[in-house]
């Protein structure tokens, strides 16, 4: 009787491939100094006077210079005039759709008012 075998085959090395370590870039910052509440200035110095800056101008050969008015100003005003024109395009239908059907209501009764006016004026006339 014969005893069945198996055959292996020579194992075989594979080389691993080598993979570098991840590298992170940490973010840092730099402190926040907070100066205490009870700062005062030091004996003996003065402080120093600042000029605010001058507004920027706009400047176009056959005009003076402009003004050009601060970001605050303009964003305030930027938001005033969207809102505006998004509240009256909004509003528009329904206000005209109002006017209507107000209209046609008055209407009625003035054509009611005229209808006895002009039965009273029958009805005396006789």
């Amino acid at each position: 009787m014969e005893i069945p075998t198996i055959v292996i085959p020579p194992v075989e090395t594979i080389e691993t491939i080598s993979i570098p370590l991840p590298k992170a870039d940490v973010p840092s910052y730099i402190p926040l100094v907070v100066p205490p509440s009870d700062l005062q200035e030091p004996e003996g110095t003065e402080p120093i006077a600042t000029q605010p800056l001058p507004a920027p101008k706009l400047t176009l050969p056959p005009l003076p210079p402009i003004p050009i008015p601060s970001s605050e100003v303009l964003v305030t005003a930027a938001a005033a005039a969207v809102t505006a024109v998004a509240a009256t395009t909004l509003t528009q239908p329904i206000i005209d759709n109002i006017k209507k059907k107000l209209q046609k209501f008055l209407q009625g009764k003035i054509n009611k008012w005229k209808e006895k006016r002009n039965k009273k004026k029958a009805s005396s006339a006789k």
